[in-house]
């Protein structure tokens, strides 16, 4: 799991971070809401860490900002402010949960993992669209329009994967741990193999989607449907 911690207090920074490294995951940390806002444009993140007071700008303002620009990554807030109403203004601009300082590690840990839960749920069982492909994640299809493509179950999964981070770039390493999962016997070399195969089939039915390379980073699943 991928998190990017937002809070300025050195402190509570290194504490939480050090929890959550050890419990297998990959944290990015930023002390300014502006630099959160410049990750998340170019990076995708399973969890939001986020604190209310900021030395650049109100955390409340960056949760605003990104769900205007459609980001749907769970966020927390932390705050060392307790009141009902400063919780409400929380949820009110697109918060998920709320976490008054001090907190114990585990309560913390344990919000993070039920709101990927619930994050997960809302996608599981659905259909995923982006541009004019959709993925119906229950009948395992995937159609451009009216063209069903004929997909591998590891093209399926990896074009899922794109889909959930549509506009993101994903590493190749990111894509075998959560696509194909890290038992598998996918190399980072074979990602642009299968990445290669996924193009092939999408630009036969249109030239309104993209799988970019990012050169030394992975890939990124554009739309280009005006």
């Amino acid at each position: 799991m991928n998190v990017l911690l937002v809070e300025d207090d050195v402190g509570i920074a290194r504490f939480v971070e050090r929890g959550l490294t050890l419990e297998g995951m990959r944290v990015q940390w930023t002390a300014t809401g502006e630099e959160a806002l410049a990750y998340l444009r170019s990076y995708q993140y399973d969890a939001i860490i986020l604190d209310l007071m900021l030395p650049d700008m109100d955390g409340r303002d960056v949760c605003r900002t990104l769900r205007g620009q459609g980001v749907s990554t769970p966020i927390c807030m932390l705050t060392a402010k307790d009141s009902i109403e400063e919780k409400l203004s929380g949820f009110e601009v697109g918060a998920d949960d709320y976490l008054t300082k001090p907190f114990a590690f585990e309560e913390l840990l344990a919000r993070i993992k039920v709101m990927q839960r619930r994050a997960n749920n809302n996608i599981d069982g659905e259909e995923m669209n982006i541009g004019p492909l959709t993925l119906n994640l229950a009948a395992h299809e995937a159609r451009i329009g009216e063209h069903l493509l004929d997909l591998t179950q590891r093209e399926f999964a990896l074009l899922e994967y794109l889909m959930r981070y549509a506009g993101k770039t994903v590493s190749r390493e990111r894509i075998i741990e959560n696509a194909w999962g890290p038992a598998s016997d996918i190399t980072s070399n074979a990602v642009d193999v299968y990445v290669g195969y996924l193009r092939k089939k999408i630009d036969a039915v249109t030239n309104d989607l993209e799988i970019r390379t990012v050169r030394g980073i992975g890939f990124k699943l554009m739309s280009n449907d005006k």
